[in-house]
């Protein structure tokens, strides 16, 4: 007889592959999924793994329970002595690292709250999709840290500046509603249709061709790059694009007049 999971022998990380789609579920729900440096690395060793083969075409991000993700366990990591520079390095920076770099679009679908790391996690990833009921805040400030796991990085880029400031420095919580408004997420739906609504993102880009991918990555070095430099990307992983099967299947479906069946070769 199987023993019945309880919060204290039930996994962190929830893990399913359906239909090319990796789902990862915090499963922390009794406190909001909050984040703890073994949780992290557990998420970045799924995406790692996702990354190095061809099963995974997009990935999807969710809390279980109530809540997307709190942020960071403070409990835990004051229980255990706090070294942040070192937790950041060591456990953070990895998790950030594996979304970016892996050509699968990773998709937050964000129930409840997201806060402080939280937030940060769903800002990492490529598409939000968020429920009503959903909130937002960057509660560093709440408790006299600066934002980290890349919210510096990524919030400016998606609302600009001078709104990530005001989020940031007064450390107010935003509604879904709001954070559509403001750009922070893509997408707002009834709490009871998320699931289903990060599903069907998820199918649909994982029945997409190699070239999302690498879209992926022409996105990722445009943040960084002048106009010259993004051009030599284009032409580059333009060629790419041109050697793969979904190239050659999306053009004989285009001239056959039929829907096309791409493979994500």
């Amino acid at each position: 007889m199987t023993a019945e999971a309880t919060p204290a022998t039930a996994p962190e990380l929830l893990q399913s592959v359906s239909d090319g789609v990796l789902t990862l579920t915090l499963n922390r729900p009794e406190v909001l999924n909050a984040i703890t440096p073994a949780l992290l690395d557990e998420v970045t060793d799924a995406l790692r793994e996702a990354a190095s083969g061809r099963t995974v075409r997009a990935v999807i991000i969710t809390g279980a329970g109530r809540g997307f993700c709190s942020g960071q366990d403070l409990r835990a990591a004051t229980a255990n002595g706090l070294d942040v520079g070192a937790v950041l390095r060591d456990h953070y920076t990895p998790a950030i690292r594996a979304i970016r770099s892996m050509d699968q679009p990773v998709i937050a679908a964000v129930n409840g709250v997201a806060a402080g790391a939280g937030f940060s996690l769903a800002l990492a990833c490529d598409l939000r999709i968020a429920a009503e009921s959903a909130t937002f805040v960057q509660a560093f400030v709440r408790i006299g840290l600066v934002p980290d796991l890349a919210s510096t990085y990524f919030l400016p880029r998606l609302i600009g500046p001078a709104r990530a400031a005001e989020l940031m420095m007064l450390g107010d919580t935003v509604n879904s509603a709001r954070a559509l408004e403001l750009g922070v997420v893509n997408w707002v739906v009834p709490d009871s249709g998320l699931a289903a609504a990060a599903s069907e993102l998820a199918g649909r880009i994982a029945r997409g061709p190699r070239s999302i991918g690498l879209t992926k990555r022409a996105l990722e070095a445009s943040h960084e790059n002048d106009l010259e430099a993004q051009l030599a990307v284009e032409e580059r992983l333009q060629t790419e694009a041109t050697t793969t099967s979904d190239f050659v299947e999306g053009v004989g479906a285009f001239l056959e007049k039929r829907r096309a069946t791409f493979t994500g070769s």
